[in-house]
C-alpha cells in the first residue's frame, strides 16, 4: 500500500484515465446502455464513472475495499444507520455527537420505532447499554466539540462478540490521522465538506467499508433516500484530495502549537485537544491516531457578551459554521452547533457558554496566535 502523500496524488494507479489524461475526466451521463455491461451499478442511483471512482478513492484512503459518496454528510450518516436498523431495533450512540446526528437520533429514529441510548466514552459504558435488540453502535471520535476520544478497538471487539454493526464518524480525524477500519470498525462515514473537500466550498458525504456483505444493503437504502453527488462535484473533490495529506500535516502542527499556547494563557480556563497530555483521551489517541487533527476547543474566561466581542475582534480567524478548510474558522457551540439543546443539556455535556471551537487552517501559526492574543486583550 502506498504512503498517504503518494496515495492522495495517485489514488488509482491501476485505473488509467481515458485518452491518457493526467487528471480524471468528468462523465456527466445519468443513463447507460445496460446491454453492453454486466456490471451492477448503484441500483436506482444516477450513477457515473466519477461517483464510483471517488468512492473507491476514499475507500483506499480509509484502507477499505469499497466506498460510496453522497450529496451531504448527513446523507451518508443517515443512510449508513438506516441500512442496518428496522422497526423495534436499538442503537447505541456515543454521547458526544455532531448536532445534526443528535437531531437525527432524537427526531427521526422515534418515527421508525427505533430505540436509542447514549454511552460515555468507554467500552464499559457501551456494554452497560447493550440490549437484546441492539443492532448498531455509532461512534464519533474525536467528537464535536470537546474532542473526546472513544477506544475504537475495544468497542469493535465488544460489538463483534455480540454481532453488532459499528459505524464511526471519522470527520474530525480524516483518513490521514485515523483509519477506524484497521481497528475492526465496520463502516466509516465522513462529512466530506470538512477535511476531504478542505476549502469550505464542496458539500458532500462519504462512507467506506471493507465488508462486502454491507455493500448491497447500503446501496439499497441509498437509492430509496437519494442524495447522489454530481459528476462535476466528484471531480472537484478528487482534485481537493490531492492535497489532503499536506493540508492535514500543516493543520496538525498548527493546532498543536495553538493548543500549547492557549494552555498556558492566563485568560483561558481549559483547552480541549487530544494532542495535549492533559486531555483525558490522550493515551487512547496515541494508540489509534497518527496525528491529532486541526480542531481544538477552549474556554475563554470572559462573559457570554464578551465572547461575541472576542469573535468580532478577530481579524484573521473568521467566525463561521464549518471546519476543516484551509482557512481558520471559529464558533461558539452554545449558540451554533448545539443551540437546539437546553442549557442544562449543554452543561451536562460539558459545553459551557464560554466554549469556543477553533478549526485551524494552514496559515502561518504565528499570525494565528497573534490574532488570538490581540482579540483576547480586547476583552480582558
Amino acid at each position: 500500500m502506498k504512503n498517504f502523500e503518494t496515495l492522495c496524488v495517485h489514488p488509482l494507479l491501476d485505473e488509467k484515465n481515458p485518452d491518457g489524461s493526467v487528471t480524471s475526466v468528468i462523465f456527466p451521463s445519468a443513463a447507460y446502455n445496460y446491454l453492453d455491461s454486466d456490471e451492477l451499478r448503484y441500483p436506482g442511483f444516477y450513477s457515473t464513472y466519477n461517483q464510483k471512482r471517488l468512492g473507491q478513492i476514499i475507500a483506499n484512503l480509509e484502507r477499505g475495499d469499497w466506498g460510496m459518496v453522497f450529496s451531504s454528510g448527513m446523507a451518508a450518516i443517515s443512510t449508513a444507520i438506516l441500512s442496518f436498523l428496522a422497526h423495534g431495533d436499538h442503537i447505541i450512540l456515543s454521547r458526544d455527537l455532531y448536532g445534526g446526528t443528535w437531531k437525527f437520533a432524537e427526531d427521526e429514529l422515534p418515527k421508525r420505532n427505533i430505540q436509542y441510548s447514549y454511552a460515555e466514552n468507554t467500552v464499559e459504558s457501551f456494554e452497560a447499554n447493550l440490549k437484546e435488540n441492539t443492532k448498531v453502535i455509532y461512534i464519533e471520535t474525536p467528537a464535536n466539540p470537546l474532542l473526546n476520544i472513544v477506544p475504537l478497538k475495544g468497542v469493535a471487539d465488544f460489538a463483534k462478540k455480540h454481532g453488532i454493526i459499528t459505524i464511526v464518524d471519522n470527520t474530525f480525524a480524516s483518513p490521514i490521522n485515523q483509519q477506524p477500519l484497521l481497528h475492526g470498525i465496520d463502516i466509516v462515514v465522513h462529512s466530506g465538506t470538512k477535511y476531504l473537500g478542505g476549502h469550505n466550498d464542496l458539500p458532500f458525504g462519504a462512507l467506506a467499508s471493507n465488508n462486502p456483505a454491507h455493500k448491497s444493503l447500503i446501496y439499497t437504502t441509498a437509492k430509496m433516500y437519494g442524495g447522489s453527488l454530481s459528476a462535476d462535484q466528484c471531480y472537484m473533490v478528487e482534485r481537493s484530495l490531492k492535497t489532503l495529506s499536506i493540508r492535514i500535516d500543516k493543520q496538525n502542527k498548527n493546532a498543536l502549537s495553538i493548543a500549547e499556547y492557549l494552555e498556558k494563557h492566563p485568560a483561558v480556563n481549559k483547552v480541549y485537544y487530544p494532542g495535549l497530555p492533559a486531555h483525558p483521551g490522550h493515551q487512547i489517541a496515541l494508540q489509534q491516531m497518527t496525528g491529532f487533527g486541526g480542531i481544538l476547543s477552549f474556554e475563554l474566561d470572559v462573559s457570554m457578551e464578551n465572547i461575541n466581542v472576542f469573535l468580532k475582534t478577530l481579524s484573521l480567524i473568521q467566525p463561521a459554521l464549518s471546519l476543516g478548510g484551509v482557512e481558520s474558522l471559529i464558533c461558539a457551540p452554545a449558540t451554533t452547533s448545539h443551540k437546539n439543546l437546553s442549557r442544562d443539556e449543554r452543561l451536562n455535556l460539558g459545553i459551557n457558554d464560554n466554549l469556543l471551537r477553533l478549526s485551524v487552517g494552514i496559515e502561518d501559526v504565528n499570525d494565528l496566535i497573534a490574532d488570538i492574543r490581540l482579540a483576547v486583550l480586547n476583552v480582558i
